[in-house]
């Protein structure tokens, strides 16, 4: 603990006793774990709190994004645009041109230096990265190529061992030139209660994943406004007008203009767009079929930014006052099932205007001939069964880990590495210790094998391993499941007088909601569909049509909707067409 100290005062000397003394604590527990990177590379991680502090990464001290919350001048920071901290996450390196030149002009680092990245108007670091170029280099080149080799983000896996907790919202330290004009004589009480027109209240938390380019853009016609403001010597009393509604309309917090901004839509799309007919109705597709196409101009809907964080919180809150009930039709999938027209909060709402009934009951017709449906994102998973914690007790991890398969492969190939098991004399084979031998071999194998193929190896593996899916529907968070997706089953079933009828189930599992679908195709094929309950499948239902309707169906699913055909089993009974005399 006293050399960790001397080594971080070393590679920080910017810290104080006093903030050592707090960072690295002497009675407080303090664990060490060792991770492997995606390339192989060994890390040791100082946790303390729950949280990571420190990592450690070929004999260099790093900090994480938890540490530079507590301490955001520890570094030289450069901004960048909230979209990019997405890309950075994912693994990218920053780019010259993403990096945001303040008018003060940016930091003077060396080649080498570290540095921290944040976000345009929150000076709480987002990533911790090494610079590529010196600045004179950077603006040499003409803020092109890559800047900093990013090593660590918020939201990437080692932040994922802490509390996942969300950056804290710090005003920049140099406002612009505008807020100080504006600011006029109250320069003193600024260095107590920073102030920016960009950013929100520094009590807020505010969650980064949220920002958009839209963001930025309000914020630039909010300084534009200032600015002409300013520079005008009269206004017009129209304008003056305008300006004291939008100050009123300001006095409320965003979180507060948003949470009004959801029940205004909420209650448009349930007096204007959904009718009886449409129940049982998806959420998502509630969500984002009706509630998006009530939201007015200029504005938009993020669950986000609002008291709620979840739009299923938001439904709970409405299902409490009666106004709708929701079931849950399969693991995070959820369905309006019944809705309480009569309601006096539903009955006293006042269609905005722009809006009209008859526009509004046009809209929703034409949403139910093209819906707006992203495809769920599906992640194949593995989690560590009880039989193969051996082989992946020495990477860290433990029984019910869940790993990408891509970690897997890094995990075992490293294993093989790190015990010397690759065969001298063909590369391409392993040889097979006990862990391995118990791990992947059948009892009637154990006595035959003793080297596997890297391939055979791998499968082996995965085999062996729990199977798990993560599906992140459009505007959710990610859930994960255990076993693996089951598909679109289609299937054609005989009925009386020789008729055919095509059957879909498994719809709900990819966020489609089986009632459009069946209209949908009905209007498409002009024949008979209906909803019945799928047997052997509690609380889901299956689309029924009449007569061989798979090609139709092939179309829908693969280019309307953009399903991956892995994911649609029984295309293959489509009709096959005969030939032309």
């Amino acid at each position: 603990r006293r050399k960790l100290r001397s080594d971080v005062a070393a590679a920080f000397p910017t810290l104080s006793t006093e903030q050592l003394a707090e960072l690295i604590p002497n009675k407080e527990e303090l664990n060490v774990i060792k991770i492997h990177s995606h390339k192989g590379e060994a890390i040791t991680v100082y946790m303390n709190h729950r949280n990571p502090l420190l990592f450690e990464a070929e004999k260099v001290l790093y900090p994480t994004v938890y540490t530079l919350w507590l301490y955001p001048d520890l570094l030289p920071a450069f901004a960048t645009w909230p979209p990019v901290l997405q890309k950075l996450a994912g693994g990218a390196d920053l780019m010259l041109p993403g990096v945001v030149v303040p008018s003060s002009g940016l930091p003077r680092v060396q080649r080498g230096t570290l540095c921290a990245v944040t976000l345009l108007g929150n000076r709480a670091p987002v990533a911790v990265g090494v610079a590529t170029m010196s600045t004179e280099e950077m603006l040499a080149a003409g803020m092109k190529g890559k800047g900093f080799a990013v090593l660590h983000t918020h939201l990437d896996h080692l932040w994922e061992y802490g509390d996942k907790s969300s950056p804290p919202t710090l005003a920049p330290l140099v406002t612009d030139s505008a807020a100080k004009e504006s600011a006029g004589d109250e320069e003193e009480l600024q260095g107590k209660e920073p102030v920016s027109s960009c950013s929100p209240e520094p009590e807020q938390h505010v969650d980064i994943r949220d920002l958009s380019l839209k963001d930025r853009d309000t914020c630039a016609e909010v300084l534009g406004q200032e600015e002409l403001h300013e520079n005008r010597a009269a206004e017009p009393a129209e304008d003056a007008s305008t300006e004291d509604q939008q100050e009123a309309e300001d006095s409320r917090t965003p979180q507060e203009q948003m949470d009004a901004l959801f029940n205004q839509c909420f209650f448009h799309a349930l007096k204007c767009k959904v009718k009886k007919s449409d129940l049982p109705l998806l959420t998502s597709t509630f969500l984002g079929s009706h509630m998006f196409s009530c939201c007015p101009a200029g504005k938009q809907l993020d669950i986000k930014k609002s008291s709620y964080k979840k739009f299923s919180k938001f439904l709970q809150c409405m299902q409490q006052q009666k106004i709708l009930q929701v079931k849950e039709l399969n693991k995070g999938v959820e369905s309006i099932v019944e809705v309480d027209w009569k309601h006096p909060d539903i009955k006293a709402f006042a269609v905005p205007e722009g809006f009209s009934s008859a526009s509004a009951a046009q809209d929703s017709k034409s949403e139910d001939r093209e819906q707006v449906y992203h495809a769920p994102e599906i992640i194949p998973l593995y989690g560590v069964s009880t039989k193969m914690i051996p082989l992946f007790q020495e990477s860290g991890h433990r029984k019910g880990s869940v790993l990408s398969s891509s970690e897997v492969r890094n995990i075992i190939i490293n294993y093989v590495k790190s015990n010397e098991l690759v065969d001298e004399t063909n590369k391409n084979f392993v040889k097979v210790n006990a862990i391995l031998c118990d791990c992947l071999l059948d009892k009637s194998e154990q006595d035959e094998i003793s080297h596997l193929k890297w391939d055979e190896l791998l499968s082996r593996c995965l085999e062996r391993l729990q199977p798990l899916h993560q599906v992140t529907f459009f505007g959710q968070e990610p859930v994960v499941r255990k076993g693996n997706i089951e598909p679109i089953d289609i299937c054609i079933a005989q009925r009386s007088s020789n008729k055919k009828v095509t059957i879909i189930k498994n719809l709900e599992l990819y966020g489609l909601d089986p009632q459009c679908v069946a209209n949908t195709l009905q209007q498409k094929v002009q024949a008979s569909a209906t909803i019945t309950p799928a047997p052997g499948a509690k609380d889901r239902v299956q689309v029924q049509i009449q007569g061989n309707q798979i090609h139709h169906l092939a179309k829908m699913l693969l280019e309307e909707y953009q399903l991956p055909r892995k994911y649609i089993q029984g295309l293959e009974k489509a009709p096959k067409l005969g030939r032309k005399k």
